[in-house]
């Protein structure tokens, strides 16, 4: 296990919501003992006293669980160099010390390039490891010229593309519920699954974040990583174990299984759009392009919404909806698993059979089950929900992901080739919409979104629904 930590980017806004916890959280259970040495490198004129000052003033604001005793340790164990992460002889600054170190790039993805070129020159000690935050590059070239450095620098093991979704409980849970549950793994196919939706709806809007979001926007900053994640685990093959290269291949499986969509799908399947003025929880919100930081040149959308269909023998057939959205007016934030309708109903016509539907809640986590049930009279259909709530994990899932980077164990972060798969799957997506080939729609910040519209394959099983026969995937207008 490594006992040595870089942070570059040790200012930063990732770094004091999330990395201070996680480590603080680490420490309380006993996982780091006081053997870390851990550098934070930025770009503000401070010595080490000064940057324990921040520390500790990051911990009052973010961390209400860690015990006061972890906060301290954590804070006494930082020093602090103040460096252009650029510069090859100031990270060898950050770095320097006995021993292999993790190097967290805690950064813009635009810096990755010159970062990891400057730990080429700045001498990384053997059985080092490397740890980027999402989104891996900006486009598919971008990811692939990434990658080539990444593998001059250290072995693919030793290069930890993490996400922190993959993480949590619930996410994890999925899998589990999957694969240790007889009831559920033999119907996990297109003959009793219609639709997947994988939602991350969010009432939050920029919360100062337009110089990160304003060159990202919803489709990278969301889809192309984490909602593709999510769609992985729910559609992957059994893996034979859980270790780093059988998860990980079976997840590859599933990007390279994804139907790629021509400028025509693009067009019918996807949908962009950008909050208005609105109000959301009694407080009023400007509009997306009067905050602080967008440059509305850019058409930056705030909400993307994508259909996919996986050419597989288990999913042909399969409709898989990827959507999120900010400054909406409520949370959803989980997969929606929509079992298709039963065959008959003996109970005449006093009522419907709702669709049964599996709900992994991602925040709160927990598991719904939407069912049908009998009412009072024998012919009367009722809906009826089974929920779950899980126990609250022993550690955030920055907590476990860096647990992870420490002890060399990759199977949760995303390997080169998968991060590839996945913006070769979206790139027909941004190459469209740069063309204006789907409008940017808006939407009242507060509001449920841009107007309903009848979506193709809604329409598809409906009819599928009727007929009880398999589904023959749509040809488009």
């Amino acid at each position: 296990m490594i006992n040595r930590l870089a942070v570059l980017g040790g200012t930063g806004d990732l770094t004091a919501r999330y990395l201070l916890p996680a480590l603080a959280a680490l420490h309380a259970s006993g996982h780091l003992g006081d053997r870390l040495e851990w550098t934070g490198a930025g770009r503000e004129d401070w010595d080490t006293e000064r940057y324990r000052q921040w520390i500790a003033e990051q911990f009052e604001r973010h961390d209400d669980f860690s015990p006061a005793d972890a906060k301290e340790a954590i804070t006494a164990a930082a020093r602090y160099v103040r460096a252009d992460v650029t510069h090859p002889a100031d990270v060898a600054a950050a770095i320097a010390g006995d021993g292999p170190v993790a190097v967290y790039l805690a950064l813009p993805p635009a810096l990755f390039p010159p970062v990891v070129t400057a730990l080429h020159e700045a001498s990384l000690p053997p059985g080092s490891r490397i740890v980027l935050e999402k989104p891996f590059g900006e486009d598919l070239a971008g990811a692939q010229d990434l990658n080539r450095l990444l593998a001059d620098l250290v072995p693919e093991q030793a290069v930890f593309r993490v996400d922190h979704f993959l993480a949590m409980t619930t996410v994890q849970n999925v899998l589990g519920s999957r694969l240790a549950n007889r009831v559920l793994e033999p119907i996990w196919n297109s003959t009793h699954i219609a639709e997947i939706e994988i939602v991350w709806d969010e009432t939050l809007a920029l919360e100062g974040r337009a110089g990160y979001y304003d060159h990202v926007g919803a489709l990278k900053d969301m889809l192309q990583n984490h909602l593709l994640q999510l769609l992985c685990l729910v559609a992957m093959e059994p893996p034979v174990t859980l270790g780093e290269r059988d998860l990980r291949d079976r997840k590859v499986d599933v990007l390279r299984s994804a139907r790629m969509l021509t400028e025509n799908d693009v067009v019918h399947r996807t949908r962009r759009a950008r909050y208005s003025a609105g109000r959301i929880r009694g407080h009023d919100l400007p509009a997306y392009v009067d905050e602080d930081g967008v440059s509305p040149e850019r058409r930056t959308e705030t909400y993307a919404e994508v259909e996919l269909e996986l050419d597989s023998w288990r999913w042909a057939g399969t409709t898989f909806r990827l959507r999120s959205g900010k400054a909406l007016g409520a949370d959803r934030k989980e997969v929606a698993v929509r079992f298709r309708a039963v065959p008959h109903l003996p109970f005449g016509h006093s009522g419907e059979a709702l669709p049964n539907v599996l709900r992994f809640n991602l925040e709160p986590e927990g598991l719904a089950l939407d069912l049908t049930g009998i009412g009072a009279h024998t012919d009367e259909l009722v809906p009826l929900a089974l929920t779950a709530r899980m126990e609250p994990p022993g550690l955030p899932a920055y907590g476990r992901l860096l647990l992870d980077v420490l002890r060399g164990d990759p199977a949760l972060s995303i390997r080169g080739d998968e991060a590839e798969e996945a913006w070769r799957l979206l790139e027909p997506v941004l190459s469209a919409w740069e063309k204006d080939l789907v409008p940017l729609e808006e939407y009242p910040a507060g509001s449920d979104g841009p107007p309903a519209r009848v979506w193709h394959a809604d329409a598809l099983r409906r009819r599928e629904d009727l007929l009880h026969d398999p589904v023959i995937p749509p040809d488009h207008p």
